[in-house]
């Protein structure tokens, strides 16, 4: 039976910063995302963590990404060095990555410092040894399942994400309007906050970076990073990531409208949804 994933629980997920804290202790995250055909990837999932609240970003990726993230966030650091969770995959394609980066990427997954997995990194999912929260689509999610020999998922996403968990050992949010996420024992949430405008290019980037955030933010604190507690920040990444998006199409509808509260909603963009993570990210935390 999955449980549904709210507010008060994506809460949990978060802490303020107080006056003892510095960027190492708010968490260090480190990104190998973007590609030459796809940039504006890592400047998403950079943009987002950021902006869902940790002290450092580095990212590692091409010179063409890396041009743009620094344009966009001049903040983030782009030398290699010592962090506490990654984001992979994102804006990538394993059909033409290189074997220097299939090897940078096979270094990071059987280390021990947790992993989110998107896009082009999740074929190499299933042989990682490192924690592993892995984030596919459905059609994503079916190529996977058939690498690993799991043959077609059942109707029943819950029950296909549960599958795929306990064969990759692995967290799996399956991505969809309604975000399932499982771990490998079987615990497993429903996440429904957002907005049908979020099916839009470039909104699972901004996700990546969310989750990865909240990672590496527990694990500066010391927290565990076993899969049920990967499974509850996954989760509650889903749930910021949904308000954040529900409340950047409240604002595009209103925009210069301010008399009128009571718009309907609107569409919006991915660096739309990243820019509102702060106010999703005080609205939970008030509560």
């Amino acid at each position: 039976m999955a449980r549904t994933w709210g507010r008060a629980d994506a809460a949990l997920a978060l802490r303020r910063p107080t006056a003892s804290d510095d960027k190492y202790s708010r968490g260090v995250l480190g990104m190998r995302t973007g590609s030459d055909a796809y940039p504006g990837a890592a400047v998403l999932g950079v943009e987002a963590a950021w902006r869902t609240g940790l002290g450092m970003v580095r990212y590692l990726g091409p010179d063409r990404a890396s041009g743009m993230v620094l344009a966009r966030r001049p903040e983030t650091v782009t030398a290699d060095g010592r962090v506490q969770a990654w984001v992979v995959g994102s804006g990538t394609d394993a059909a033409v990555r290189t074997p220097a980066d299939t090897d940078a990427l096979r270094a990071i997954l059987s280390d021990t410092d947790p992993v989110v997995v998107d896009a082009g990194a999740l074929d190499l999912a299933a042989e990682a040894t490192a924690p592993r929260i892995l984030t596919p689509h459905d059609r994503e999610h079916a190529r996977l399942r058939s690498a690993l020999g799991l043959g077609h998922a059942p109707a029943d996403r819950a029950a296909a994400a549960r599958e795929t968990a306990e064969a990759t050992g692995a967290v799996v949010l399956l991505k969809g309007s309604a975000t399932i996420v499982a771990a490998p024992d079987g615990w497993t949430a429903t996440v429904e906050a957002g907005t049908p405008w979020l099916a839009t290019a470039g909104t699972g980037d901004v996700l990546a970076g969310v989750i990865g955030a909240l990672v590496a933010g527990a694990m500066a604190r010391d927290e565990q990073a076993d899969a049920a507690s990967l499974a509850a920040l996954a989760a509650s990444g889903a749930w910021l990531h949904g308000r954040a998006g529900a409340i950047a199409a409240l604002g595009a509808s209103i925009a210069g409208v301010p008399s009128m509260p009571a718009f309907p909603d609107g569409p919006i963009t991915a660096l739309d949804v990243a820019e509102a993570l702060p106010r999703a990210v005080a609205e939970a935390l008030r509560r």
